[in-house]
């Protein structure tokens, strides 16, 4: 029986997105996509700390996990902090989609400049960011980047229009002052090859984030099997 990793996700657009990333990654896997856009829309407007947003990213991330599933992603970042501390039981694995991204970001500064086009973002990565560097005990300097005018054109499915201006300001903002740039939202990923002529590492969380999703699906696999083996010996 195929190995199932499920996604959570605030965008319909993710779901393409991430389930042919999974595949090419991992052809085996059966891939799951719950998707809830209204979790991001009242992230904006109530906050992230709001009890009830937070109870109900839980339920969302424990819902996505309810036909098996080992490992369950949240692939918003700015709801991912709430969606790993969901309490699973050890029913599950629940991860946010930009942490592996966030490692990888630290040990390739000091200077670290994190771009996003949503506003709700931009704390919860930073935050993200600055604890990633703690734990690698390393030290950066991080600024944030706010596009706010290119959002419109994501939502309104004008993909090339939202690339091009996110490009466009990240590329002057970065100029000579940066090591690293985070995308900090999933949606940004297309813009990376847009600034490959800048010479700086562009970082966005999809591979990334599924690369280290299915390690671990993986990891939790071969633990239940070592597991079961030692039982059978009782």
């Amino acid at each position: 029986m195929a190995e199932t990793l499920s996604f959570l996700h605030t965008a319909q657009v993710h779901v393409q997105t991430f389930g042919e990333l999974a595949r090419e990654i991992a052809p085996d896997l059966n891939v799951q996509h719950l998707v809830m856009e209204d979790l991001l829309a009242d992230a904006r407007t109530l906050g992230i700390t709001n009890a009830g947003l937070v109870t109900r990213v839980h339920e969302a991330m424990r819902e996505a996990a309810s036909d098996g599933a080992p490992v369950v992603v949240c692939t918003c970042s700015t709801i991912g902090g709430i969606a790993e501390k969901t309490a699973t039981g050890g029913a599950f694995s629940a991860l946010r989609i930009d942490r592996a991204m966030a490692d990888r970001a630290v040990r390739s500064g000091p200077r670290v400049l994190i771009a996003a086009a949503v506003e709700s973002t931009l704390d919860p990565t930073l935050s993200l960011v600055l604890s990633a560097a703690t734990q690698a005990g390393v030290g950066i300097r991080a600024s944030t980047l706010l596009i706010e005018d290119a959002w419109a054109y994501f939502q309104v499915g004008d993909t090339a229009r939202y690339v091009a201006m996110l490009a466009d300001s990240i590329r002057a903002a970065a100029a000579g002052a940066t090591d690293v740039i985070v995308l900090a939202q999933a949606s940004m990923a297309p813009v990376t090859p847009l600034l490959a002529d800048l010479g700086i590492e562009v970082l966005s969380s999809p591979q990334l984030g599924v690369a280290h999703a299915v390690a671990t699906l993986r990891a939790s696999g071969t633990a239940w099997a070592s597991g079961s083996a030692g039982m059978s010996g009782w």
